[in-house]
């Protein structure tokens, strides 16, 4: 049986722990086929984002015609989207070649620092070009707040703000409630069906980078292999929350989770498993 091919669209973190790198190490390590299409590169590790370059629109264009046009493609999951040039690329390829498999929309905004990541103007282009077609978008509640334009103070208010976010066009949404406070992690599903929630302990860990890519990606290539949503979902949570709670801290800021908890000890060195 053939692996889910998992089009990737977003930017390059060379750090490693989130966009592009968390992406492909997420669908690499749950069995799919990653295949991308670099939208920027960023200067970047767990303190901060020290610079971005972006891609020619053109040229991502030319990246997503070369991969699916040979490869094919079974779900298509966008990342770091930085003004409206990119999204105008991005959703009219898409169009033209994946409009007949699923998307997972993840509106990246700012980075875990604190970085902005999209032009101001990229969040409300986004919601009007993509957001419409997509199978499922993954917002936080920044995201979540920036898209709807007010505010998503409690957990007891994310499952309106999932409902209005629904009414943007998309099929579903996956509202994750980790920035507010509380011991317990809330995320809210939202379907034409009703909406569901999803619970699990708060990890206290500061190898928290990238989990918003990480989880998006997980999702598409669930749905990409053809799992029902709400499966696709649970699978993906449960692949987060055990790369949270066997994550090795690295640098000196928010460090990656482990991807690599179902193929590999992490962190391990050399015969006698010691690190140098």
């Amino acid at each position: 049986m053939s692996p889910a091919r998992i089009l990737i669209i977003a930017g390059s973190d060379s750090g490693g722990g989130a966009g592009i790198q968390a992406d492909i190490k997420t669908v690499t390590a749950l069995g799919g086929y990653a295949m991308t299409a670099i939208t920027a590169l960023t200067a970047q590790n767990t303190r901060g984002v020290q610079g971005v370059v972006g891609v020619e629109p053109a040229f991502i264009r030319e990246q997503i015609r070369s991969v699916v046009d040979d490869l094919g493609v079974d779900c298509v999951k966008t990342g770091m989207l930085h003004d409206r040039a990119v999204i105008d690329a991005v959703a009219d390829e898409l169009q033209r070649c994946a409009g007949h498999v699923p998307w997972v929309i993840d509106p990246v905004m700012v980075a875990q620092s604190g970085d902005r990541l999209v032009a101001d103007d990229g969040m409300a282009y986004l919601r009007d070009r993509l957001i419409p077609h997509a199978r499922l978008i993954t917002p936080n509640i920044p995201e979540a707040q920036a898209l709807l334009g007010r505010p998503i103070e409690s957990a007891a208010a994310m499952d309106d703000a999932a409902r209005a976010l629904l009414a943007l066009g998309c099929e579903a949404v996956l509202l994750k409630g980790g920035h507010l406070d509380g011991e317990t992690l809330i995320d809210v599903l939202a379907t034409g069906e009703g909406s569901q929630r999803f619970e699990h302990p708060r990890i206290a860990t500061t190898s928290d980078h990238g989990t918003g890519c990480t989880l998006a990606s997980a999702i598409a290539e669930g749905l990409g292999r053809e799992l029902p949503l709400d499966a696709a979902v649970h699978r993906g949570r449960d692949y987060l929350h055990d790369a949270l709670a066997s994550a090795s801290p690295l640098g000196h800021g928010h460090g990656p989770v482990n991807h690599s908890h179902t193929v590999a000890p992490y962190g391990l060195r050399g015969s006698d498993n010691e690190q140098t």
